[in-house]
């Protein structure tokens, strides 16, 4: 791969319309804006769901609440967090989808991962450790069908190459105070692996 192709796919991406018509039926009637990051020499592939609504007006991933737990769970400061050359971060989908009847936020698309997910981890050949959060993220890299709480208490089995963790969100928060396991054991492990592969 040289670095044309890898500017080529990315600007490709950056490009993407696929899902105009879909996103100008929801509510919020969005254009499709892609948001990721990364570069050849990423070691670490953060692999999320989608952009939520903040994410799709900054244009940067994880400009949220949920980025800056995720970043503490991580143990990095915003600097080390938003460098491409070290971390790449690729969700599921790479839009907003924007919002359903209720208010919530839509699924990722799956047109997205069928299009993009292998022509995109293709671009990452160094990474080293894939931290999948999230059942979209854990189903497609892992392959199982179990639910986020089944497979991140599982996370021991995953590892040297894959580490799962629930959403950041704060709609996780309940799951987190019923489950302390996670941040005395895991997070020490994601903050150790994130250390070694950074």
């Amino acid at each position: 791969m040289t670095l044309d192709n890898e500017h080529f796919a990315l600007d490709t991406l950056k490009a993407c319309s696929l899902c105009s018509n879909k996103f100008a039926e929801t509510s919020t009637a969005h254009a499709p804006r892609p948001v990721f990051q990364g570069t050849s020499s990423a070691r670490i592939l953060l692999a999320g769901q989608a952009p939520g609504r903040r994410v799709h007006a900054s244009g940067k991933p994880f400009t949220d609440a949920s980025g800056d737990r995720l970043r503490a769970w991580m143990g990095i400061e915003e600097v080390v967090f938003y460098d491409p050359e070290r971390i790449a971060i690729l969700p599921m989908a790479f839009c907003f989808p924007g919002y359903d009847a209720k208010g919530a936020d839509l699924p990722p698309p799956r047109l997205c991962a069928d299009v993009w997910r292998q022509k995109m981890l293709a671009q990452f050949p160094n990474v080293s450790l894939t931290i999948a959060i999230g059942g979209y993220a854990q189903k497609w890299h892992l392959q199982t069908r179990q639910t986020v709480s089944e497979v991140v208490r599982q996370w021991r089995d995953f590892l040297p190459d894959v580490l799962p963790l629930p959403h950041p969100s704060w709609r996780n928060t309940s799951w987190l105070k019923k489950n302390p396991w996670f941040e005395d054991e895991l997070i020490p492990v994601l903050r150790e692996k994130v250390r070694d592969h950074l």
